[in-house]
């Protein structure tokens, strides 16, 4: 019963994500709203058992650091990668753009794999001399 209702909610979000993911306004609009729902949620639960500003700013930011979320989420990988590499951010690039990319990054996967196979080739061949 419960891999049922995760089986159809996983799809469902499936659903709703492509959709969306084709307009990013709108996307980006619903997002934010959900986020804002849950941080307010959140805000008065703290507010509830009498937590102070202080000690929700720190445990915000300790839990935050301590999954992996703090950078990731206020600034982004993607943010950060391409700032370093000054390329343009995801949003500014266009659909072929991007298809490029992806073509590129499957033909470098390739490559990578036929490497890996000539480098398990060579290893057998040393092993058999030796």
């Amino acid at each position: 019963m419960v891999k049922k209702v995760v089986k159809f909610f996983d799809k469902l979000e499936d659903k709703i994500r492509t959709k969306l993911s084709k307009k990013p306004i709108v996307y980006a609009f619903v997002g934010s709203v959900g986020i804002i729902l849950l941080w307010r949620g959140v805000w008065h639960f703290a507010d509830d058992i009498g937590m102070g500003s202080i000690t929700s700013l720190i445990i915000g930011v300790i839990i935050l650091l301590l999954i992996g979320l703090f950078v990731s989420f206020f600034v982004g990988e993607q943010t950060i990668i391409s700032g370093i590499k000054k390329e343009k951010r995801i949003d500014e690039k266009t659909e072929k753009e991007i298809k490029d990319e992806a073509f590129t990054l499957k033909e470098i996967h390739q490559d990578v794999e036929e490497l890996k196979e000539e480098l398990k080739h060579i290893e057998k061949e040393i092993e058999n001399d030796i």
